[in-house]
């Protein structure tokens, strides 16, 4: 069952719902803007008109992608002028809310085209855990909260749907993908970055002690999920195959490619950096102590980020609107147990930019 439904994980909820209520992911990118622009600064361009070309890899439904995309193209307006093309590639699974994507990229107010007329966006429908884009391509790749997501879960987690709870066997199983998918993920992107580009990663982090920041919000989704069997709102067997492809590193996991001979398929790493990101929606509650806007803020983010992976397993998912009812309840018993425990979402977000070595002649 994992290996059939693989292809869904890391889809976000439609319907731009992932983009009214990723602010957790949004205070992460914006630790991570400096060092885009800093990458920007050390891109290595070669003399002509050519298009500039900056690779979105995960896009999602394009809110988030707004501010880094301003952000690098500010920088590299600084560098090439205003006339040379910039083309903007924002690749996603084919699953993906893509007219949500191309809504945002045409209408929104803070979309980065807008004054800018030789910037072109365009989109990808594929995993980039293939070829995404032709090889020596991409002046600048940046990818946020994406990669945490793995080609596949490649076991199911005894009384529980994310890895960190696991152990044993199991642990070591997501260890292996986890280590397999970034090798394979820095390789396919080395091949498609130009000598003297930059790649910029932000994904969620491990503390020191191991920790992700959002325990808490995992074991009262876990405990909502089992409630639910409890109210036949679904199967036993629907929630124990509930598994999510998702797996956080630790910077020496992140950094392990490299320590060989301190290059992977011409990458280098020029900075690793681990951040706390604060929760902007608690701050919001010690202004106001509604426990009730609190809980539902954090249980929206569970449920865009999350629940279309975990619907994956119900036998009907895809009947009568299903996946939807099955978030819906699942929202209201997350909301519920997070009212009554109100407590912070501070997780980790780790930053690497990597630079992929010119060519000698």
């Amino acid at each position: 069952m994992v290996t059939e439904l693989r292809s869904y994980y890391g889809v976000m909820e439609g319907d731009g719902a992932y983009n009214r209520h990723a602010r957790l992911q949004a205070g992460g990118i914006a630790l991570a803007l400096p060092f885009l622009e800093q990458a920007v600064r050390s891109i290595t361009f070669t003399d002509g008109n050519d298009p500039v070309v900056v690779a979105d890899y995960g896009s999602s439904q394009g809110k988030n992608s707004l501010a880094p995309m301003r952000t690098a193209i500010g920088a590299l307006r600084a560098r090439v002028g205003p006339h040379r093309p910039i083309s903007v590639v924002h690749v996603d699974q084919p699953a993906n809310d893509f007219n949500t994507l191309f809504d945002v990229l045409h209408e929104d107010a803070d979309r980065y085209a807008l004054d800018d007329p030789n910037v072109f966006p365009a989109a990808v429908g594929r995993s980039f855990y293939g070829s995404v884009l032709p090889p020596d391509h991409v002046h600048l790749a940046w990818s946020s909260y994406a990669v945490v997501w793995l080609s596949r879960a490649p076991m199911l987690i005894p009384g529980h749907f994310i890895f960190i709870r696991s152990s044993g066997e199991v642990r070591a199983a997501f260890d292996r993908q986890g280590a397999e998918d970034w090798k394979r993920f820095l390789a396919l992107r080395a091949a498609e970055l130009r000598p003297g580009g930059r790649l910029v990663v932000v994904l969620p982090g491990l503390g020191d002690d191991g920790s992700v920041g959002l325990e808490d919000l995992f074991d009262h989704a876990n405990a909502a999920l089992r409630e639910m069997v409890d109210e036949g709102a679904i199967t036993a067997a629907e929630c124990e195959r509930m598994v999510l492809a998702s797996y956080a590193r630790t910077r020496s996991q992140l950094l392990a490619p490299f320590q060989v001979d301190g290059q992977l398929h011409g990458l280098t790493v020029e900075h690793c950096d681990l951040s706390l990101v604060p929760d902007a929606s608690w701050a919001e509650y010690e202004g106001d102590g509604n426990k009730q806007a609190l809980a539902t803020r954090q249980a929206r983010f569970f449920r865009t980020a999350f629940a279309p992976s975990l619907a994956c397993a119900l036998t009907r998912a895809g009947e009568n609107g299903i996946g939807g009812a099955f978030a819906d309840r699942l929202e209201d018993a997350l909301k519920r147990r997070l009212a009554d425990r109100p407590a912070p979402l501070h997780s980790f977000v780790q930053t690497m930019v990597l630079a992929k070595g010119v060519a000698r002649t």
